[in-house]
Parts: structure tokens; C-alpha cells; sequence
């Protein structure tokens, strides 16, 4: 479990592919810090797994899923990458709660200067789109952010300038790709409301039902 706080940014040394996945190498040296083999990774996002390291360097190995559903297939050598390490318990939540399991990749659709801030706009897949709250928490390439704004296709966030500095989200190209992670908490009161929404509706909306359901 993440926290969506980018403790650093890497570079990635090399990126391996081939029928299976990929192995990618990653320079960290500051990510380091009492790692150990089996250690959970959230690059751009994604969790990975350390399946090797060193003083400087760490490597982990991606699925042919994970290529296929994040944008770490479209890394290159030379590329940044935003790094978090896994929580530790009793850590401050600076963030929302990110488990690294990545809904749908998303767009930069366009983006305006206003202040100091950033306002970055992004085009996300409908099954992103239906936790989007107003004021709710999304994950962006590992990022936790604020929605300061959305519709059903797109969802726009203000990057104050520590973020800017700290993360490599205003790097990125109109068009890029970014990973994106919904908010944890909305998808477990979707899965609790949608029996209830459901035995409800069928037959229609009657107080008995309301009453059975503990609505009334």
C-alpha cells in the first residue's frame, strides 16, 4: 500500500523486453535506503516487485499485463519516473490510500498556466471516469491528487509548484500517457451498494423495501 507521496524521481538505465515482459533497471540510490529482495516499488504508479539491487540500482520484472495496461511500456531508456516505496505502518497519510494496481491509462488533454499553479486537464477510460468525484482523490502516475474539476470524459487538477518540482507530471507532452489509480475507498462502497441498489429496484421502489434494505 502507497500513499501517492513521490519520495524520488529515477532514471531508468535499461528496459529489457522480450515475448514474456520485460526487466527494467531503475537508478534510485535514495529509494534504497534498507531494502530488501521481494520489496514492494510504486513506479509511475505501478507496483513492482525488487527482484534485484545494489548501492545505486534496482531492477524489477513487468508483465506482459502490466505493459499492456500502464504506460510502462512506452518507458525508454533515459526516461524520469516517479518512485514511492510501500508505507510502513504508523507512517502520516500525506496522501490518499494507493494500492499500485493501476484502473486505466489515461491522457494529458491540455493544460493552462494560472498563479504559480498548473491546471493539467486529462481525458480518462469510463471505467476511471465513474469514481471521479468533485474534491476526491485520484492517483496520476503514482501521484495523489485533487480533482479540482470533471465531466464524464475528463477530470482537471491544479500542480502547485512542489509537486512540479518534486514529480515529473509537468515533463510530460499534451498526449502523454499517464497511469491512473481511482480512489480505493469509492470502489468498496460501490461494491457494497450495488446488491442494495438492485434487489431495490427490482419490482420498483416500495417503503417495504426501503425498510427491508434499512433505508427506512
Amino acid at each position: 500500500m502507497f500513499s501517492g507521496i513521490i519520495e524520488a524521481i529515477g532514471a531508468i538505465c535499461s528496459l529489457r523486453k522480450d515475448s514474456k515482459g520485460a526487466r527494467i533497471t531503475i537508478e534510485a540510490p535514495s529509494v534504497l535506503d534498507g531494502v530488501r529482495l521481494g520489496d514492494s516499488i510504486a513506479l509511475n504508479g505501478v507496483c513492482v516487485t525488487v527482484v534485484d539491487f545494489d548501492d545505486t540500482n534496482f531492477e524489477a520484472d513487468l508483465s506482459v499485463e502490466t505493459l499492456r495496461r500502464t504506460n510502462l511500456g512506452e518507458l525508454a531508456v533515459g526516461d524520469r519516473c516517479n518512485l514511492e516505496r510501500a508505507m510502513a505502518l504508523g507512517e502520516r497519510l500525506g496522501g490518499h490510500l494507493v494500492s499500485g494496481h493501476v484502473d486505466g491509462v489515461g491522457r494529458i488533454r491540455n493544460r493552462k498556466k494560472e498563479g504559480d499553479s498548473i491546471w493539467l486537464t486529462f481525458e480518462a477510460p469510463v471505467e476511471v471516469m465513474r469514481y471521479v468525484v468533485y474534491k476526491g482523490s485520484i492517483a496520476v502516475d503514482g501521484i495523489s491528487l485533487t480533482v479540482a474539476a470533471c465531466d464524464n470524459q475528463t477530470f482537471s487538477v491544479s500542480i502547485i509548484p512542489h509537486t512540479s518540482e518534486q514529480t515529473t507530471l509537468i515533463e510530460k507532452e499534451d498526449g502523454a500517457a499517464v497511469n491512473l489509480e481511482a480512489d480505493l475507498v469509492g470502489k468498496y462502497v460501490e461494491k457494497l451498494l450495488v446488491p442494495h441498489a438492485e434487489s431495490i429496484s427490482q419490482g420498483g421502489v416500495t417503503m417495504e423495501k426501503l425498510r427491508e434494505q434499512g433505508y427506512a
